[in-house]
């Protein structure tokens, strides 16, 4: 026992205690809960993922079709949470940049503008907008009389039709990793402090660019059929378009209602941010000769994202979350297809660990990947004197 006397050994000794007693506990509870379930006939386990659904999908990234196992439904909706995440967040960055901007205006008119959007859209539920705008775009036209513009863009109650290259989807997910794919790689590098001296960086930078613009046009060229137009457009054949890609309602008022909500506190981060800029730093830039708007892209924007982005990583966060609204306007987003899955096969258990797990995987790699940004751009030692 005079081991025990050792205050990191009795630390230890109590956390590995309470470890097993974690365990034990969920052992049991699940235990019992198998139990359970077999005296009611019902079975536990994840065989049923490979079973057909017999459910169809509205809007889809991956393919799919009543046939298809939940396993592939699942995939569907991962896929279908991840792009409304990364639209919602691009969308309401936009929407937050130019309401901050409006906000730190010396004019009157934009300084109240930001004001009333901020105190009217913020204090408004989000679930509210939502049903709001998905209420407004099924009321729009039907197809035959749906809005045109430049007879290549279509709105109507049916979403929105526009045109698209000529190639399947999955192509397109090629691409799009392409782009990502180089968009790090240059970001990495132009972040990065052991390149900093390296010679030539612009002709660099613009190599890595222009490979990978290379790789993508490559990529969307292979897949492009043989003798077929490299453009598809949306075309009226009967009561519906054909052609093009097609954006249901659902999808547009998430994207719409996200990006407005979240957009009113992303720009009162972004405010933050720039008031939290010296004076001198501006000042010295004007004193230089630049320009109004080089002075902002190049040093009050540049400074101030860099004060306030382990805030804005929270809130991006937060919006990827807010995407289990799409229950709400019969969107397939991850929860959604998860409600449908626990109805259907009556495995709420492990359709429940899977939905925590998949939001814990998604959010926790957001939120790496933000913070190795963060850390690659934060300013550092006697860098935060101004």
């Amino acid at each position: 026992m005079q081991m025990f006397r050792n205050r990191k050994t009795r630390s230890l000794a109590y956390q590995v205690a309470f470890i097993v007693i974690l365990a034990l506990v969920v052992f049991g509870a699940v235990h019992e809960a198998s139990r359970k379930l077999a005296a009611q006939g019902m079975t536990s386990g994840f065989d049923f993922l490979y079973k057909s659904t017999g459910f169809r999908i509205g809007f889809s990234l991956v393919p799919f079709d009543p046939f298809e196992s939940y396993l592939q439904m699942l995939w569907v909706g991962i896929a279908n949470t991840i792009f409304l995440g990364i639209l919602s967040i691009i969308l309401a960055n936009i929407v937050g940049l130019v309401i901050a901007s409006f906000r730190i205006s010396s004019n009157g008119v934009l300084n109240d503008i930001g004001t009333l959007y901020i105190e009217t859209f913020r204090n408004v539920p989000l679930i509210l907008q939502a049903l709001f705008w998905y209420a407004a775009l099924t009321h729009l036209p039907p197809t035959k009389q749906a809005y045109s513009l430049f007879d290549a863009v279509f709105l109507s109650a049916r979403g929105m039709f526009v045109p698209s290259l000529n190639v399947g989807g999955q192509w397109f997910a090629a691409a799009a990793l392409a782009l990502l794919f180089g968009l790090s790689v240059l970001a990495w590098f132009s972040m990065s402090r052991r390149f900093r001296r390296v010679k030539n960086r612009g002709t660099l930078q613009f190599v890595i660019a222009g490979m990978t613009l290379a790789a993508m046009v490559g990529i969307l060229a292979y897949a492009r059929e043989p003798g077929s137009d490299i453009f598809s457009v949306p075309e009226l054949r009967g009561l519906n378009f054909r052609g093009g890609i097609t954006i249901p309602p659902e999808l547009s008022a998430l994207a719409i209602a996200t990006a407005i909500y979240g957009g009113a506190y992303i720009a009162e981060v972004i405010r933050a941010g720039f008031q939290s800029v010296g004076k001198g730093q501006v000042e010295a830039a004007r004193a230089l000769g630049l320009s109004s708007w080089h002075v902002f892209s190049r040093v009050h924007l540049p400074l101030a994202i860099r004060a306030v982005l382990p805030t804005l990583i929270n809130q991006y966060v937060w919006l990827f979350k807010a995407t289990t609204l799409g229950i709400v306007v019969g969107f397939a987003d991850f929860f959604s297809v998860i409600s449908v899955s626990i109805n259907q096969s009556g495995q709420t258990l492990e359709l429940i660990a899977i939905l925590m797990a998949g939001f814990l995987i998604m959010n926790n790699t957001l939120s790496f990947v933000l913070n190795r940004v963060n850390k690659a751009i934060a300013l550092k030692g006697t860098q935060l004197r101004t």
